[in-house]
């Protein structure tokens, strides 16, 4: 937003600038009175741009955080192979019963997932379309910033269980393949929350959007 002003509020500020030197230099009017009115219109002007360019700011922010959530749904939920349940259902073929009910619970979990995640693309494309999307950015901020922290609790527990039980290569490297993905969201998140934090309050930090660990593939 501060970058904005510099680029483009230089115009006002040079019309101003160019207005009271002109005053200054040929005394036609009182322009000790001309100069503080001049410089008051500058600053209203430049106050009202500042307002029009976070507002124009928080509107990009909502539009990536809507993007997000839709590449979010579309890669890591549903049917998706990159998905870390669909890496989770390659466990039932260990042979430990504990390891077997964990599994079930995360595919009941997956359907509780699935069915939040569609419903709040819904809601945010519903709020695109109303042009309701500034008055709900924190919100909206908020909700994919829990499901994340869910989802990345299963792939934390996945981990473990990868590291202390031996499973099938190519499910080492399909879960690598799906941290890598995964990743490039965290990290695209971390992104627009620290864009944000310069423009508007949210008590979301950028470090507390955690990446997923990658396993090391057996020797």
């Amino acid at each position: 937003m501060f970058r904005a002003l510099i680029f483009r509020g230089w115009f006002p500020a040079l019309i101003t600038a160019v207005a009271v030197a002109s005053l200054v230099l040929y005394d036609d009017i009182a322009y000790t009175i001309s100069v503080p009115v001049l410089v008051a219109i500058l600053c209203i002007g430049l106050v009202i741009y500042m307002i029009i360019a976070r507002k124009d700011e928080l509107a990009r922010q909502a539009m990536k955080i809507s993007q997000l959530t839709t590449q979010f749904n579309r890669r890591f939920m549903g049917h998706s192979s990159v998905s870390i349940f669909a890496l989770i259902e390659n466990l039932f073929g260990l042979e430990d019963p504990k390891i077997w009910e964990w599994a079930r619970a995360c595919s009941m979990s997956q359907r509780i997932f699935d069915t939040w995640t569609t419903s709040f693309v819904a809601r945010i494309e519903s709020d695109l379309r109303s042009r309701r999307y500034i008055l709900f950015l924190h919100t909206h901020l908020n909700e994919l910033w829990a499901i994340n922290n869910h989802y990345y609790e299963f792939t934390e527990q996945f981990y473990e269980i990868a590291r202390k039980y031996e499973i099938p290569r190519d499910v080492i490297n399909q879960y690598n393949k799906f941290a890598v993905e995964y990743n490039v969201f965290v990290q695209n998140f971390r992104d627009i929350v620290t864009e944000l934090r310069n423009i508007t309050r949210t008590q979301i930090e950028a470090p507390g959007i955690k990446f997923a660990p990658e396993l090391q593939e057996p020797k």
